[in-house]
């Protein structure tokens, strides 16, 4: 059956200071958080401006999403629903049903493939839908697209611009660092989250021709004794820095866009490292944004919504941007 509308979902975040206590609250509900970590976080928050662009950026790629399927003749309503803020999957699910929409296809905000990554976002749809009685809604999922050529060429040229702001002496040099959140190793073991972000990184350093690349692990959270995927961005930079390295361009290959873990993880944790190192430090753009990105989403789902379906019924609804 061909979907009737489609799902973005994401985690969220806070989009003003007083939002950023209760947004921590959600994320950490049920979780053994020491109060010391969440007043770090809180700060990470102000240190970045009080906010996150995580809902701006993800209004943005709805918008132009949806424009973007119109132009393939494809008018599906395109809805956005968080985890862990407004929107919340449980307002948007309700608004679904009650437009007698009953077949999404959901996309998930998220490259590579893990139990935190994707198959949590497959259960808060679920969870939404059963304590919300939208009985009869289903979803099907996007296959995998880390590797899909779109996706690559709009993560390489982010990079390209980057190096081609750098000397020209300095462009064949510098090392890429492809940074992805990590994951607990016990988690690694069971999906091919590692394996994702290897290949997503090859494929990027490969289509830029560029030989010096590392792929490095940010973001780790959890008890301090549990091993966590490796090696740790930290590590990596006193490697490169011991090796002679000299700059260092950080390539966010596993967030899509602009957020706390990009914004003070690299922007501001990261940088300051490499400037005790003695490392110059870059970062290339997320691409949420990329018109690529935009054009591999469109595709995917235009390849899943034939046509004559959608203008046949569809398109009566609209394709209005609805965010719970």
């Amino acid at each position: 059956m061909s979907p009737d509308h489609v799902l973005i979902i994401g985690f969220g975040g806070p989009t003003r200071p007083q939002e950023i206590q209760p947004f921590l609250e959600n994320v950490t509900r049920g979780l053994s958080i020491p109060p010391r970590r969440l007043q770090e976080v809180l700060q990470h928050y102000a240190a970045i401006g009080g906010a996150s662009p995580y809902h701006a950026h993800t209004r943005q790629f709805a918008e132009s999403l949806t424009n973007r399927l119109r132009g393939l003749g494809v008018d599906l309503p395109v809805f956005v629903g968080m985890r862990h803020w407004h929107p919340f999957l449980s307002s948007t699910i309700p608004d679904i049903f009650n437009r007698g929409l009953r077949q999404g296809l959901g996309f998930i905000l998220a490259p590579h493939r893990s139990d935190a990554s994707f198959n949590r976002y497959v259960e808060a749809v679920e969870q939404a839908i059963q304590e919300t009685y939208a009985h009869g809604l289903q979803y099907s999922y996007l296959q995998s697209w880390h590797d899909h050529p779109l996706f690559i060429e709009a993560q390489a040229e982010a990079v390209q611009a980057v190096l081609e702001s750098l000397p020209l002496e300095l462009r064949q040099t510098t090392h890429l660092i492809f940074s992805a959140h990590s994951i607990p190793q016990a988690m690694a073991r069971c999906c091919a989250y590692d394996q994702e972000i290897r290949h997503s990184s090859a494929s990027v350093a490969q289509t830029l021709g560029h030989p010096f690349w590392t792929v490095a692990y940010q973001s780790r959270s959890g008890k301090p004794d549990e091993p966590w995927l490796q090696p740790e961005v930290s590590s990596v930079l006193k490697r490169l820095a011991h090796e002679g390295v000299t700059d260092v361009v950080f390539v966010p290959i596993g967030f899509l866009c602009d957020h706390a873990e990009v914004l003070y993880d690299l922007d501001i944790e990261a940088r300051a490292e490499a400037k005790e190192l003695k490392l110059r430090y870059s970062r290339a753009a997320t691409v949420m944004d990329h018109p690529k990105f935009v054009k591999m989403t469109a595709a995917l789902i235009s390849s899943l919504a034939p046509i004559s379906d959608i203008m046949a019924g569809e398109s009566k609804r609209g394709g209005e941007i609805n965010e719970g």
